[in-house]
């Protein structure tokens, strides 16, 4: 199973976090990904070069809390919802929350 860590120390906004997560997720595209959460959700079913389409990932959120307040709690809550795959769309993935 792949790992990487989200660090809320990164970013301050909702931009910066999907900038962040290209440089996580991503490797060699030759385009952009999108920065919405419906390409967030795409990244995290794989084949983007991390990480092969439909494989395991489990996800560290460290700082977390910061991205709770800077991002606000509903946008948190909704990438939150996404990496766990709340309405079945198609990814493997593990959470784990750290402050």
């Amino acid at each position: 199973m792949k790992q990487i860590t989200i660090d809320g120390n990164n970013f301050s906004n909702e931009e910066e976090f999907y900038t962040e997560i290209d440089k996580l997720l991503t490797k060699a595209l030759g385009w952009k990904t999108g920065h919405n959460l419906n390409a967030f959700n795409d990244l995290l079913r794989g084949g983007f070069g991390f990480h092969a389409h439909g494989e395991e990932l489990m996800i560290t959120w460290v700082n977390a809390e910061k991205s709770r307040k800077e991002l606000g709690e509903e946008l948190f809550n909704m990438i939150t919802d996404i990496i766990l795959d709340s309405d079945n769309s198609g990814h493997e993935c593990k959470l784990k929350i750290e402050n």
